[in-house]
């Protein structure tokens, strides 16, 4: 290897130089800790668990209730999500979402990270990272419609529970991932 050349090998960066102090991700132990703890409130105070998709589609549903009134009206799905007098904000999920949506930027705004970019790797265009990124959306929807929750409904609450159809599910989204990983890689590398 010529000298002064860099080894490009994932032994190359062991020792990288520490990020500043605002751009640091919290330690996933705490960070772990600290959902555990969320998870076990909000069982205690509201007698229910976490889950994203559950709000996102109550604020679809009452959105296409306002719109489209007879449509709603004849399907029976959507039907039941419509709850009627108080509308959106009546729905804990729907102030669960709005608190994760706050959260988030809070968070990115103190650490400093917060800038509007498009991650993606060197052989793809931001359009087609943003294609991808609406259909993979798309498709987690559906597939959380199916399962009858999302990841932090049925990772996070279901497993709490030890509910045999989250370990499924989760087993499901891993394999799946890693399965999508692999023929996409291409793209990222």
């Amino acid at each position: 290897m010529p000298r002064g050349k860099k080894e490009d090998t994932p032994m190359a960066d062991a020792n990288p130089r520490p990020l500043p102090r605002e751009k640091r991700f919290w330690d996933p132990y705490l960070a772990g800790l600290a959902l555990g703890i969320v998870l076990f409130a909000a069982f205690a105070l509201t007698g229910h668990g976490l889950g994203a998709s559950g709000g996102l589609a109550h604020i679809v549903t009452e959105t296409q209730g306002e719109l489209a009134p007879e449509h709603v009206a004849l399907n029976p799905e959507l039907a039941r999500g419509v709850t009627g007098e108080g509308g959106i904000l009546d729905n804990w999920l729907v102030w669960m979402v709005a608190g994760v949506i706050i959260g988030g930027l809070l968070s990115g705004l103190l650490a400093g990270r917060f800038k509007l970019d498009t991650y993606r790797g060197p052989r793809i265009t931001p359009q087609t990272r943003w294609a991808l990124a609406l259909i993979g959306g798309a498709l987690c929807g559906i597939g959380a419609k199916l399962a009858r929750g999302c990841t932090s409904g049925q990772a996070l609450s279901g497993g709490a529970v030890l509910s045999a159809g989250s370990f499924a599910f989760m087993l499901a989204v891993f394999g799946g991932g890693y399965l999508l990983a692999y023929l996409l890689r291409r793209w990222w590398n």
